[in-house]
């Protein structure tokens, strides 16, 4: 079995947040799913667990505290989107499932496509598209 990345975030609402991740058309693992958290699975090694604030603070040392609504920012969870209309129907999921847009969908430059969309909670998740010709010539 390879590597797999486990992105752990606080919740203030797990319900709440559990509408946001199945509008996103992500799985729920039942496993690892219960009243402090649930698991989403993105992707094959790539999988969200939701955790309720209190039980999230329970893995934090030193002092330290979950940043809900603190206004800083310390990770941007980024995926690739296989084409264009992908990235527009993640953002379209995310509204609907009580997300927001945090940077609306553009083009920096030829070939990328990206946006970004905030969870009930505040958590960024950024969607971007590459052809393949950009990712060949970069410029």
């Amino acid at each position: 079995m390879g590597r797999v990345i486990f992105v752990n975030l606080p919740t203030a609402d797990l319900a709440r947040a559990d509408e946001f991740y199945k509008s996103l058309g992500f799985t729920k693992n039942e496993t690892f799913s219960d009243e402090n958290a649930t698991s989403w699975i993105i992707d094959e090694n790539i999988l969200v667990m939701v955790l309720q604030q209190e039980f999230f603070a329970g893995f934090l040392v030193n002092g330290d505290k979950p940043g809900l609504g603190s206004g800083l920012r310390e990770a941007l969870n980024a995926l690739s989107a296989e084409t264009r209309e992908d990235v527009d129907d993640f953002v379209a999921r995310a509204e609907a499932g009580g997300g927001s847009i945090y940077r609306p969908a553009d083009e920096p430059f030829p070939g990328m496509y990206q946006a970004a969309v905030q969870d009930p909670d505040g958590h960024v998740w950024e969607i971007a598209w590459m052809s393949p010709a950009a990712m060949e010539n970069p410029v």
